[in-house]
């Protein structure tokens, strides 16, 4: 299974640190974030990944290479205008292939270990990792049935949970898009609605650093 890390963002939440760096290659615990992800997914197997960019994109692919210092092979989708997050898999779609792939966040910093999901057998469009919402985000974003699909709103217990930014893919939600800028929060209200996505619950450690003071609080946790 191939993986794509989405990177193309500005970073307009975490400044002043990406005035001059994307985002994917400020240091958590001394290590670019972004590099968390690919020695991760090169000890679960993937040997192709593809990393969309921006934002300094020269940057982040003179930082990484070809991938050949984690036993990968990187190939980059470039934006020349940000795509938001549908849009950008969308133009890597001819990278990525017709078979599932998976999709990761560059911004988040986790320990969930992805050989599970490069086995999981997708039965709808998507399979999303979720979390439990963390304080800056307290509604959440779906519910999990006991089914495991993912359902709008809350479940029946008045439980929702948060999306990791992790999960597995099938090209087909993207088959109905045009090339431009596309969320997608829309293609999964879209699927969860008609029963397409399901879900599973990480209960282990997971950041989402989207502000420099995040940053530091996991900077903070890590030196302990």
């Amino acid at each position: 299974m191939k993986a794509m890390i989405l990177a193309a963002g500005r970073g307009e939440r975490m400044m002043p640190l990406t005035r001059a760096m994307p985002k994917p290659l400020l240091q958590v615990a001394g290590k670019p974030l972004i590099e968390y992800h690919l020695e991760a997914l090169a000890d679960a197997g993937v040997s192709d990944v593809i990393i969309n960019v921006h934002y300094f994109a020269d940057q982040i692919m003179r930082a990484l290479g070809n991938g050949d210092r984690w036993g990968l092979s990187i190939s980059y989708s470039m934006e020349e205008t940000l795509l938001e997050t549908a849009g950008g898999i969308y133009q890597a779609l001819e990278l990525l292939g017709d078979e599932p792939f998976l999709v990761i966040s560059a911004d988040v910093k986790t320990h969930y270990d992805f050989a599970g999901l490069l086995q999981h057998d997708l039965v709808g469009l998507a399979h999303l990792v979720m979390v439990a919402n963390p304080k800056h985000h307290q509604s959440g974003d779906f519910g999990l049935l006991d089914s495991g699909q993912l359902c709008l709103g809350a479940n029946p217990n008045g439980q929702t949970y948060t999306w990791a930014s992790i999960g597995v893919f099938s090209a087909a939600m993207f088959a109905n898009l045009t090339p431009g800028r596309r969320k997608l929060r829309e293609l999964f209200d879209i699927a969860a609605a008609r029963g397409e996505i399901t879900g599973e619950v990480f209960d282990g450690s997971w950041f989402d650093i989207g502000t420099p003071e995040r940053l530091s609080e996991v900077n903070s946790l890590l030196e302990e």
